[in-house]
């Protein structure tokens, strides 16, 4: 980075990233709400960042945070440096959800929901033979192959692949022969056929 640059870049960008990804502790929330509305420069940035940080709309928030054991060692390291006390991290709140069988041989485990846009984030598992009804798909439809292998219409997919659903568009026949484990993110307003 040149000098000229650096004395053009705001001293709060990082706080302002931590800020955008829901990171920053609430303690530090209202400060950098305040030098946001007073400094253009950040403004410009955070909403630069916001298409980025809807997009994990549907993540659970805990997923960008570093574990609490990496917390508190930082924590702890920061304190020696600086003489003070450790602020260490509060508990994790977020508890990974069970299995839920939702049909015959398909298996889901909700990782997230947002009612407001009618999207849904899930691992999804399909038993070896087990088919998923027809379908039309309300909005976007993503899904990437975690493991097994996956039929969607005339399209087998293998570990690693990724499937994207346009909105109006439809598959006639998902199924797998061998079993399977996906994630997927797909709206809530899909219509079974």
């Amino acid at each position: 980075m040149s000098r000229a640059s650096d004395r053009t870049h705001c001293a709060q960008s990082e706080l302002v990233c931590a800020y955008a990804l829901h990171a920053l502790p609430a303690r530090d929330v209202a400060a950098i709400e305040a030098h946001v509305a007073s400094c253009a420069q950040c403004r410009q940035e955070l909403q630069a960042m916001r298409p980025v940080v809807d997009s994990f709309s549907s993540w659970p928030t805990d997923v960008l945070r570093p574990a609490p054991s990496l917390q508190a060692r930082l924590a702890r390291r920061i304190a020696e440096e600086a003489g003070g006390k450790p602020v260490l991290p509060s508990a994790r709140k977020w508890q990974e959800p069970e299995w839920e069988q939702v049909a015959p041989g398909i298996s889901c485990k909700l990782l997230a929901t947002d009612t407001k846009k009618h999207i849904i984030s899930m691992l999804v598992r399909l038993a070896p033979g087990a088919a998923y009804p027809p379908h039309t798909h309300a909005g976007v439809e993503e899904l990437h192959l975690l493991d097994g292998e996956l039929w969607i219409d005339d399209r087998k997919l293998y570990p690693g692949d990724y499937n994207r659903g346009e909105p109006g568009t439809g598959d006639k026949r998902v199924w797998s022969e061998t079993g399977c484990t996906c994630v997927l993110i797909t709206s809530t307003l899909d219509v079974l056929r």
